[in-house]
């Protein structure tokens, strides 16, 4: 597990210094996430690997991340109430783009099948 985690933060590193040096307006960790996936594209790891495990650790305690949003949201509850027309339409919007790139992407990795001839 311990290589699968220094694979992830060594590309996450590399993303955040591709960023520094390129002066690309997108976070290090989203170019550093783009190249783990080609990685893992590349690479195909088999279910035991250090690397899915890694993976699955992180995602298991994935939920955490969430706790920093929440007290933010606690704390800056009037500005938040004071504006929330601006909030939910980024809410919505960012969902909404979200979904329609998920789905697009989901649709081009999809596998090509040759269309069969009808008998």
């Amino acid at each position: 597990m311990l290589g699968g985690l220094a694979l992830i933060l060594a590309l996450q590193l590399v993303g955040e210094v591709f960023v520094r040096a390129t002066g690309l307006p997108i976070p290090g960790p989203v170019i550093g996430m783009v190249l783990f996936f080609v990685w893992l594209r590349w690479r195909k790891p088999r279910e035991g690997s250090s690397t899915v495990h890694a993976a699955d650790v992180l995602v298991r305690y994935l939920p955490i991340m969430f706790v920093p949003t929440t007290v933010g949201v606690v704390v800056y509850g009037p500005q938040i109430a004071s504006q929330w027309v601006p909030a939910l339409v980024a809410s919505f919007g960012t969902w909404l783009l979200t979904f329609v790139l998920v789905a697009w992407v989901a649709v081009w990795l999809r596998p090509r099948r040759p269309k069969r001839e009808a008998a």
